[in-house]
C-alpha cells in the first residue's frame, strides 16, 4: 500500500485560491458589480462569467504527496509532451533526462517541488511569448530556471511563460531548503514547465501521459 504525506498544511477553505489570483478576482467581481448597479445586463453576465474563470484558474487544490523512497514527482499539472535523453542542457550539467509538460488554461498552474533538497540556484531571464507547446519555447520564451540539490542528484526545474501568459511566480529564494510536493510558484494564464533529471532516472511516465504536480511520480533515482 502506498504511503503519502503532506509537503503543507491543509488549506482551511473548501475551495482553496493561490494568492497571486485574488487582485484578479476582486477586479471582475467590482466590475461585475458595477455593471449590475448599470443595469447593462449583457456585459454584466460576461464580467461575472470571467469571474468565475479566473477563481477557476487560480485553484490551488491540496494534495497529497507520495512518500515512496526515491520517488521523484511531477511539479506541474499537464499532458507531458517531451521525455528524451538530451546530450547538453543550460540548466544541467552533462547528458541528463528532460520531460516537458505543458500546461493548458484549464489546469492547476500551482508549482511544486519535485524533490526534497536544497535550491541551489535560481536563473530568471526574459524572453519571447511564443505557444509553450513548441519546441522552442525552453529556449526562447522568458522562464526561470531553478537548480536544485538533492542527496542522489541535482534536478533542473524551468518555468516557462506560454503565449499569454505574462507572469511567472517563484516564492523560493537560493539556499533555502524545500520537501517533495511543496508549492514554489505558478504561471499565470497557459505555459510549460521542463524537469531536468539525471540520465539514469528510471522514468515512469511517456509522452501524452496526464499528470498532476505533487501527485504523479515521474520517476525514481536510481
Amino acid at each position: 500500500m502506498n504511503k503519502f504525506t503532506w509537503s503543507d498544511p491543509p488549506s482551511n477553505t473548501a475551495l482553496p485560491i493561490a494568492k497571486a489570483g485574488y487582485p484578479l478576482i476582486f477586479a471582475a467581481a467590482f466590475t461585475t458589480a458595477v455593471l449590475a448597479l448599470l443595469k447593462l445586463v449583457i456585459p454584466a453576465v460576461l464580467a461575472l462569467l470571467a469571474t468565475f474563470f479566473i477563481c477557476y484558474f487560480f485553484r490551488d487544490p491540496d494534495r497529497v504527496i507520495p512518500s515512496q523512497a526515491k520517488a521523484i514527482v511531477a511539479p506541474a499539472d499537464g499532458k507531458v509532451i517531451v521525455s528524451e535523453l538530451t546530450e547538453r542542457s543550460p540548466y544541467y550539467s552533462g547528458k541528463c533526462r528532460k520531460i516537458s509538460i505543458f500546461m493548458s488554461v484549464f489546469n492547476v498552474h500551482v508549482n511544486r517541488i519535485a524533490y526534497n533538497g536544497t535550491v541551489e540556484k535560481i536563473n530568471y531571464q526574459p524572453g519571447k511569448f511564443i505557444a509553450a507547446n513548441h519546441a522552442s519555447a525552453s529556449m526562447k520564451n522568458e522562464h526561470n530556471a531553478l537548480l536544485i540539490k538533492t542527496e542522489e542528484g541535482s534536478i533542473g526545474i524551468v518555468q516557462i511563460a506560454g503565449l499569454i501568459a505574462r507572469r511567472i511566480i517563484c516564492s523560493i529564494k537560493e539556499g533555502e531548503s524545500v520537501i517533495r510536493g511543496q508549492r514554489f510558484g505558478m504561471i499565470c494564464f497557459g505555459s510549460r514547465l521542463d524537469v531536468y533529471l539525471p540520465s539514469d532516472t528510471n522514468i515512469k511516465v511517456a509522452v501524452g501521459a496526464k499528470v498532476q504536480a505533487g501527485t504523479t511520480i515521474l520517476g525514481y533515482f536510481s
